[in-house]
């Protein structure tokens, strides 16, 4: 069995200055920040500045737009999901555990309680073995 990705952390393959939308942002804005930035998720940052959530482009189409809801009134906190974090020491395995415990793809990376990166199942799957990769796969997609 290959060792790679062994004795990495988080900090080691997460990507770093992830940047948050403010939770009293319009989901429009949080849209237009997705696209601009290529990515599917953004997390949530609060006023004093500390991590309230993460935000989908899923969420956004099916906890408004489904709903009829109108994005430029629907803010971002409003569709805040629970906090689920890891810090940037933590081990890859720790983060899996994370990912696969709360059935989600991406995790937001805290140092000293501040928001420092993103680590997702993409940066994941370039450090793992084969094996666990499918493994990590087949347990969060099972429940999904």
């Amino acid at each position: 069995m290959s060792t790679e990705g062994i004795g990495k952390t988080v900090r080691d393959v997460m990507h770093e200055g992830a940047q948050c939308v403010g939770e009293h942002e319009s989901l429009t804005a949080a849209a237009r920040m997705m696209r601009d930035l290529g990515v599917g998720s953004l997390p949530i940052c609060g006023d004093d500045d500390r991590l309230k959530g993460i935000i989908t482009d899923r969420d956004i189409v099916i906890r408004c737009c489904a709903e009829g809801k109108d994005l430029d009134r629907c803010t971002a906190g409003e569709l805040a999901q629970g906090v689920v974090w890891t810090e940037a020491g933590s081990s890859i395995e720790e983060a899996l555990n994370q990912m696969e415990e709360h059935q989600i793809k991406r995790l937001p990376v805290l140092e000293s309680r501040r928001l420092v990166g993103m680590i997702s199942e993409a940066d994941l799957a370039k450090e793992l073995p084969d094996g666990k990769l499918a493994e990590f796969v087949h347990r969060v997609y099972a429940h999904a």
